[in-house]
C-alpha cells in the first residue's frame, strides 16, 4: 500500500482534474441549452422549404433541371462525402463513431472526395492521406447560416461543374440527449420519390394544372440551393448540439468517476493513518517494555 504522502498527493492531483471535468460539463451544458434553442428555431424554416419543394413536386410531371440529374448513363461516377466531425477531443465516442461510419462508406470508393468541417474529423481523413479537399477547412462551433451557405455554395459549385456526380452527407443526429446516431444521407442529386414521400405526395397523382412563371426549372434553380443550404445548416446545428451532449456526458462520467476514485483513496488514506499510529503505539509499547 502506498504511503500517506503519495496518496494525499495523488488525491490532490485527481481533485484538481475533477475541478476542470466539472467546469466543463457546466460549460457544455450552457452550450447544449443554446444549441437547442437554435436547432428548434431552425427546423421550422427546413420544414416550409420542403413543403414548398413537395408542393411544386406535386404539380410538376417530368422535371429537367441538374439537381435531379442522376447521371444513371455516366461510367465511373465520382462520389462525394460532406463530413462534419467535432472541433474538440474530450467527447466520449461522439467522433469515433461518426469516423467510423464515414470510412465504412468511403472504403466502397477510395478516391471519394471529402469535404470535412470540423477538426477532429480533418485531422484524421489527412493521416490517412484520403482523397480531402485542400480548400475546404471550416469549424463547426457556434454554427450560423452564413457558414452554411458557403459550404453549401462549395458543393453546389462542385456538383455543376461535374466535379462529383453523388454527395452524401455525414453528420450525427441527435435522437435525444442520451441518444446520438451517426448518419449518412443523399444530398446530391435530390431524389424526386423522397421528397414527395416525405410531404406526404407520394400517393397523389401529379397534377400539371398549375403553372410557375417564369418555369419550374427557373423555380427550382431558386429554391433548391436554399433547400441545400437549410439541409446543411441544420446538419451543422444538430452536430453542434450533439458535440456539446456528448462533451456534458464525458464530463459528467469524468467527475462521477472522480468522485469514486477520492472515496476509494480517502479509504486507502485512513488505513494507511490508522497502521501508522498502530505502528507508533506498538514502537511505544515495545520501547517501554524494554526499558523495564
Amino acid at each position: 500500500m502506498a504511503n500517506m504522502r503519495e496518496i494525499k498527493s495523488r488525491m490532490k492531483s485527481i481533485k484538481e482534474t475533477r475541478q476542470i471535468t466539472k467546469a466543463m460539463k457546466l460549460i457544455s451544458a450552457a452550450k447544449l441549452k443554446k444549441a437547442r434553442h437554435q436547432l428548434d428555431q431552425t427546423k421550422p424554416f427546413f420544414d416550409k422549404v420542403k413543403a414548398t419543394i413537395g408542393d411544386i413536386l406535386m404539380h410538376s410531371g417530368n422535371l429537367d433541371n441538374i439537381f435531379f440529374d442522376i447521371r444513371n448513363q455516366k461510367e465511373g461516377k465520382k462520389k462525394g462525402y460532406l463530413i462534419i466531425s467535432g472541433d474538440k477531443g474530450l467527447s466520449g465516442g461522439y467522433n469515433h463513431n461518426l469516423i467510423k461510419l464515414a470510412e465504412d462508406e468511403i472504403k466502397k470508393d477510395p478516391q471519394s472526395l471529402l469535404l470535412v468541417a470540423g477538426h477532429m474529423g480533418r485531422s484524421h481523413f489527412l493521416r490517412k492521406k484520403l482523397n480531402v479537399q485542400a480548400d475546404f477547412d471550416y469549424r463547426i462551433q457556434n454554427p450560423t447560416i452564413y457558414l452554411a451557405r458557403e459550404i453549401s455554395e462549395k458543393v453546389l459549385d462542385l456538383f455543376k461543374r461535374g466535379e462529383i456526380d453523388e454527395l452524401f452527407l455525414v453528420y450525427t443526429r441527435m435522437v435525444s440527449s442520451i441518444s446520438l446516431e451517426p448518419t449518412i444521407m443523399q444530398l446530391l442529386p435530390l431524389n424526386i420519390p423522397a421528397l414527395r414521400e416525405d410531404v406526404n405526395v407520394s400517393e397523389l397523382k401529379i397534377d400539371e394544372s398549375l403553372s410557375y412563371e417564369p418555369s419550374p426549372k427557373a423555380v427550382f434553380d431558386v429554391l433548391i440551393p436554399k433547400y441545400v443550404k437549410g439541409i446543411i445548416y441544420g446538419a451543422l446545428v444538430e452536430a453542434f448540439t450533439s458535440e456539446q451532449s456528448a462533451i456534458m456526458s464525458a464530463m459528467d462520467n469524468a467527475t462521477s468517476n472522480a468522485d469514486e476514485m477520492l472515496q476509494r483513496l480517502n479509504l486507502y488514506y485512513n488505513r494507511a493513518r490508522q497502521a501508522a499510529i498502530t505502528q507508533e503505539i506498538s514502537e511505544i509499547v515495545g520501547g517501554a517494555a524494554a526499558l523495564q
